[in-house]
């Protein structure tokens, strides 16, 4: 950021009490998805992930993260994205991203009824309303090809600024977008929302965060789930469910 001329407070091993940080290379590092960065700042923090039983019959077992074996094809194929990328190209992708970013903001703040939350200094910009129910715009959105994550508490969705949005007429376009589905909207705001966008909403006014959690994990361990059920000509089908 600093290099790319848009300095920011420290957030970085400068400050005391930063000790580790984690970088998704698959994200801004445009890398292959599936490999991710940890760095400590110091060895002292880094001795508390490696795991080592020492009595194993099979002989010493020692793994420096939880995973054990692995392939290094992504990490490679990593290296070689980063390598060919390089520091310039790294700050030059950083000037448009961010530049694109601040254009987006500053134009998004000039549409009624909506506004952005906060004062985002990097690439992720949060839109919500006091006016209508933001994930109507997101529905909106959705529905004209345009797939952004909402959020919740407050009730919002983001866009990322990548290199995608960096494009010529790209900012542009999405504003142009944003304000005919608000002009919409208005025409009745106190509407509510629905589709999926509805039961994102549902989850979230949900008091007894617990229950949330629940029905989550109990969607996961159907996710692993290898529940059969004999058929009559004695083979074996996945249970429905």
């Amino acid at each position: 950021m600093k290099k790319a001329g848009f300095p920011v407070a420290p957030f970085d091993f400068a400050l005391e009490g930063v000790t580790s940080i984690s970088a998704d290379t698959h994200k801004y590092g445009y890398a292959s998805k599936g490999t991710s960065v940890l760095v400590y700042k110091n060895k002292m923090y880094r001795r508390a992930q490696f795991f080592c039983l020492s009595d194993w019959p099979g002989g010493i077992y020692a793994t420096p993260t939880l995973a054990g074996s692995r392939a290094g094809g992504l990490i490679a194929a990593c290296w070689a994205s980063m390598m060919a990328v390089g520091e310039d190209g790294y700050i030059e992708w950083t000037r448009k991203i961010i530049t694109t970013s601040r254009k987006l903001q500053a134009e998004l703040r000039k549409i009624d009824a909506i506004k952005v939350l906060g004062h985002p200094e990097v690439s992720v910009v949060a839109i919500g309303s006091d006016t209508f129910a933001i994930y109507r715009l997101w529905n909106a959105l959705n529905d004209r090809g345009y797939n952004l994550n909402m959020l919740q508490f407050p009730s919002s969705f983001h866009i990322c600024v990548t290199q995608h949005w960096t494009q010529e007429g790209a900012v542009e376009r999405l504003i142009s977008i944003i304000k005919e589905c608000v002009m919409e909207i208005m025409k009745d705001p106190k509407k509510e929302v629905d589709g999926v966008a509805a039961l994102y909403g549902a989850a979230q006014a949900i008091p007894d965060r617990s229950l949330v959690k629940e029905v989550t994990d109990g969607f996961l361990e159907a996710c692993y789930s290898t529940s059969s059920m004999p058929l009559d000509n004695g083979y074996l089908a996945p249970a429905k469910t």
